[in-house]
């Protein structure tokens, strides 16, 4: 009987914990992203993307192409503005003409989310010293259903 009692409680637990995780989940962002860009270490094309941070302590960051052609899933760190943010945005570095995706912030929010340099992009940062290193700056919206 007290057995019983014990599975019925940690299960009554891990339900709560579980819609706890579920209210927690942010909706997507949506961007079009008009260059190739590199996520980590994986180069992904141009095109309209669906951004959505995820996790216990939103540490996974989801990249899914709205045609399912590409994506990749990656661990970020938190980043912290100084005051919440005017739009939902992802910021990228270039260098040349190529671009990394380094930090996603969601409008009205002064926490972000910020990607750790990857060993490619930080040789291209050493290579590109030469050059100015630039940032770019791209808006993300919900989709039209989460308006």
């Amino acid at each position: 009987m007290k057995t019983r009692a014990l599975v019925m409680t940690g299960i009554m637990a891990l339900t709560v914990m579980a819609s706890t995780q579920v209210a927690h989940a942010q909706d997507a962002l949506v961007v079009n992203i008009p260059f190739e860009f590199i996520a980590g270490n994986t180069t992904m094309p141009a095109g309209e993307y669906s951004i959505k941070v995820s996790g216990p302590q939103g540490t996974l960051l989801i990249i899914n192409r709205t045609s399912a052609s590409a994506s990749v899933l990656m661990t970020t760190n938190p980043a912290a503005a100084s005051e919440p943010q005017a739009a939902s945005k992802l910021v990228f570095n270039q260098y040349g003409n190529r671009y990394f995706l380094s930090q996603i912030w969601r409008e009205g929010n002064a926490n972000g989310r910020q990607l750790q340099k990857s060993s490619r992009e930080q040789e291209t940062a050493q290579v590109a010293k030469l050059q100015d290193q630039m940032q770019v700056i791209l808006v993300a919206s919900l989709p039209p259903n989460h308006r």
